[in-house]
C-alpha cells in the first residue's frame, strides 16, 4: 500500500458560511495536521485540493480561495485545483497519483456529503482505494459527517499512525 493525504476545500471562505460550519472546520483541522505530520515524516504524498468558482469568488491569489495558515501544509505539498466536486474531474490528479506509485487515498476536508464524497468515489471510479479519516471532515451539519463515515471506509488516526 502507498497512501496519499487528500486535504480536499479546507479554504478560508468556508469558515465563514455559519458558526458550525466554522467550529466543524476547525476540530476537522486537528485530525488533518495530525495526519499532515505522519505523512510527511513517512515521505508520502500530501494532495492539497482547492474549490475554484468565479462565481464565488473562489479564485487563485484572493484570499477566500487559501487556505488557511492553521492548516500545516508546505510549498512542496501537490496542489490541485478543481471546479467540480470531485476531485478527479478534469484535473489529471489520476494520473499524477499513478506517477507517483499512489494506490491509496486517505481523505479528509470539507464539505464531508458533497466534494468529499464525490472524491471518495471518484477514487473507487480510478481504481484507487479511499478511506476517510474518521475525525477529519467538515460540514455544517454533523450528521452529514456521521452519515459520511457511516457509509465509508473509515480509518482511525491512531489504526492509521500504526498502519504506516
Amino acid at each position: 500500500m502507498k497512501p496519499a493525504l487528500f486535504v480536499i476545500d479546507v479554504q478560508n471562505d468556508f469558515f465563514n458560511i455559519n458558526q458550525s460550519c466554522s467550529d466543524s472546520l476547525k476540530s476537522a483541522i486537528e485530525y488533518i495536521n495530525a495526519a499532515i505530520g505522519l505523512f510527511r515524516k513517512k515521505k508520502l504524498p500530501i494532495v492539497v485540493i482547492q474549490h475554484k468558482s468565479e462565481e464565488q469568488g473562489l479564485v487563485p491569489g484572493k484570499s477566500s480561495f487559501e487556505v488557511p495558515e492553521s492548516v500545516k501544509i508546505e510549498p512542496q505539498d501537490i496542489r490541485i485545483v478543481k471546479t467540480y466536486g470531485n476531485s478527479f474531474t478534469k484535473t489529471g490528479l489520476a494520473e499524477k497519483l499513478r506517477e507517483l506509485g499512489v494506490d491509496t487515498v486517505i481523505v479528509t476536508g470539507f464539505c464531508a456529503e458533497f466534494c468529499v464524497l464525490s472524491t471518495y468515489r471518484g477514487a473507487q471510479d480510478f481504481d484507487f482505494t479511499p478511506i476517510v479519516l474518521k475525525g477529519s471532515l467538515a460540514s455544517d451539519n454533523i450528521e452529514h459527517i456521521r452519515f459520511v463515515e457511516e457509509i465509508t471506509e473509515t480509518i482511525s488516526f491512531g489504526a492509521l499512525k500504526a498502519l504506516l
